[in-house]
């Protein structure tokens, strides 16, 4: 079959060329990129699907809104199985109240979008005195996010759109407060209680199993007693700080530099004012506002004229009541504090002139500069130091994006070694031994990214031995791995784990004569209450559970007490068995007014949350969404045999 390719290669490219081209015509080498990038569906809503590629984009923005918000969250519970799940939800969730929004015809309008826009903090942190927005800096703002500012305004539009699908619902709900009342009684009911506990602890002596009862439980149970694959890896990360190494500075670069942000860097002038106001607000008609700047030319006229009598003026006519009582002293201030127009007189004037009338948005000025605090000019020596770190960070941010692709071209291209890269780029070739599929409790860096350790085990790295993949594991930060030793997982020996085994034996064996000896006393008890022997009584609710376990106060309360004393039993597992004697049951204390509404409230955004959740059920059904993802197991099941480290 070869010879026949190698005899006749002109007939087979033309082959391929016939087989490949057409269909490169037809859906384009994007369409090819696309059809790899989007992988399989995991949900579907109203006939649309959502693909693999959607979920991890939507994971990986929610992993970096967290981080901002929590520096100090674990890592790992971020990239867990769970927490992608959850991501997944919260997808799907999205799209059923889009669904419902563009079913209902909901539209947001301009007004109302431009009102969440002016009620965002970050962007009404972006307005200058005079009240216009920033709009370079509001730029600079979405585009952190990868968004144009109308992309951002879209999302913005359609999430207002969104909320609405649930606003009526949440905002309209409410319990009458008898309703509320009756049922906060029953839930939050007393109950005294006497208790008798059967622990597992207490029966462990009696127990002594046999080598062949250990042998058999290991035998039978050999997926609690495996040794995790583990792996010696090498690895770099490529981040700023790596870039900055790279990056060297000529005396001319950094002199440049100063020269160019010395007025910067040595601090912001300052000047002192004193002013006159004459109010006239900026909706006042025309007659009111030549009225007030008559007025002004008056006043300007007479300090012209006097101009000691400036703070004396200032005090009987001036309309700002901050300042008119100090002569209409203002302090010092810099540029960007006052309104434009009074701003730009101020730093036109010279010390101890007065300006002629200046009309902002507040009325009508007269301005008296009275002092100015210039920065003092720091020499090139003092500001150094500062000028290389802010230069190299400058082109740190520059040089990084070219520096990336060279790091995630290198360790693909040169996939049997990581050094060529490390040298390229002047990275540290950083190793770590025994390390897991999952980060350890106490890990650092990328030891503690689940991200990359998935890249470290990857089929590839661990069978073919070749460097992983570039994983992004932080902002502006790479990584990339390989083993140079790997242990796969395997059953530990019964030599090694024969104590654990032992352990486990005796602690089922024993839990199983405390849930036996409990059912026999409560047996008895039930006969013979008097020859029950208990502890001192309790009085527990859901809100005073006194430390009693979850299953046993859940019993307790869900007992029946029509008849009253009465005896339940409840199996609590690994911890042994309980008896718990009802005596009495008593209702719920009379609480403050103030507390009794806050209760209320409370029980109201229960009741309403309720409704929404159901709500959002119905949606589901009506618009079809399903996720074909199967849920994970809960938090601290995945590794049975971690106690046994």
């Amino acid at each position: 079959m070869f010879d026949y390719v190698r005899k006749h290669t002109k007939i087979m490219m033309g082959l391929l060329f016939l087989l490949i081209i057409p269909s490169f015509v037809l859906f384009g080498i994007d369409g090819y990129n696309r059809f790899r990038e989007q992988g399989q569906t995991v949900a579907r809503v109203g006939g649309h699907n959502i693909n693999q590629g959607e979920w991890d984009a939507a994971h990986k923005s929610e992993v970096e809104r967290l981080r901002a918000a929590m520096p100090t969250l674990d890592a790992k519970l971020l990239d867990s199985p769970q927490a992608r799940y959850a991501t997944l939800e919260r997808l799907v969730r999205e799209r059923v109240l889009a669904q419902a929004a563009e079913s209902a015809h909901l539209v947001t309008s301009d007004v109302r979008l431009a009102r969440a826009l002016q009620e965002t903090p970050a962007i009404a942190a972006l307005r200058r005195a005079d009240g216009t927005l920033d709009m370079e800096r509001y730029r600079q703002l979405v585009g952190s996010q990868g968004m144009t500012p109308e992309m951002f305004e879209a999302r913005l539009r359609n999430d207002l759109s969104v909320r609405q699908v649930e606003t009526g619902l949440l905002q309209t709900g409410f319990a009458a407060p008898a309703v509320a009342d009756l049922a906060l009684n029953a839930f939050y009911e007393r109950r005294e209680v006497q208790l008798a506990r059967f622990n597992t602890t207490d029966f462990a002596a009696k127990v002594n199993p046999t080598d062949a009862e250990l042998e058999a439980f290991y035998q039978a149970n050999q997926s609690l007693f495996q040794a995790p694959e583990q792996a010696n890896i090498e690895y770099i990360v490529l981040d700023l700080e790596a870039v900055k190494k790279t990056i060297s500075l000529n005396e001319q670069d950094l002199k440049t530099y100063y020269e160019q942000n010395v007025a910067r860097l040595s601090g912001t002038e300052e000047r002192r004012a004193s002013h006159i106001l004459i109010a006239a607000a900026k909706g006042s008609s025309d007659a009111e506002r030549q009225k007030a700047k008559a007025r002004a030319e008056e006043l300007l006229a007479q300090v012209r004229k006097a101009p000691e009598s400036f703070a004396e003026v200032a005090r009987k006519n001036s309309q700002d009541t901050g300042s008119a009582p100090q002569g209409g002293d203002l302090d010092f201030f810099a540029r960007g504090a006052m309104v434009k127009p009074f701003e730009d007189a101020a730093f036109a004037l010279k010390k101890g002139e007065i300006s002629d009338v200046v009309e902002s948005d507040f009325g009508y000025h007269i301005i008296k500069l009275t002092d100015i605090k210039a920065p003092k000019q720091k020499s090139f020596a003092e500001l150094r130091t500062s000028l290389e770190a802010d230069l190299k960070n400058q082109q740190a941010r520059t040089k990084y994006a070219e520096a990336a692709e060279a790091f995630a071209n290198g360790v693909y291209e040169q996939s049997d070694s990581l050094k060529p890269v490390a040298d390229k780029l002047k990275l540290e070739v950083q190793s770590a031994n025994r390390v897991l599929r999952q980060p350890e409790p106490g890990a650092k860096g990328v030891l503690a990214n689940a991200k990359f350790l998935e890249a470290v085990f990857s089929t590839d790295t661990v069978a073919n031995k070749r460097n992983s993949e570039a994983v992004e594991v932080g902002p502006s930060q790479l990584a990339a791995a390989r083993i140079t030793q790997y242990t796969p997982a395997r059953t530990l020996p019964l030599a090694e784990v024969r104590a654990a085994v032992r352990e486990r034996v005796v602690n089922a064996r024993a839990a199983e004569l405390a849930r036996q000896e409990g059912e026999k006393q409560l047996a008895a008890w039930k006969a013979s209450p008097a020859q029950a022997q208990l502890q001192g009584a309790l009085m527990v609710s859901r809100d005073q559970p006194q430390n009693l376990p979850a299953a046993l106060l859940d019993a307790v309360l869900r007992a029946d007490t029509a008849s009253l004393p009465v005896f339940v039993g409840v199996d609590l597992g690994a911890r042994g068995y309980a008896i718990a004697k009802i005596n009495k049951r008593a209702e719920r204390p009379t609480a403050a007014p103030q507390v009794q509404q806050q209760d209320r409230a409370q029980y109201t955004q229960w009741w309403t949350q309720a409704e929404s959740e159901a709500y959002y059920k119905l949606l589901q059904g009506r618009f079809k969404a399903e996720i074909k993802v199967a849920r994970p197991a809960a938090f601290g099941t995945q590794m049975a045999a971690g106690a046994l480290q």
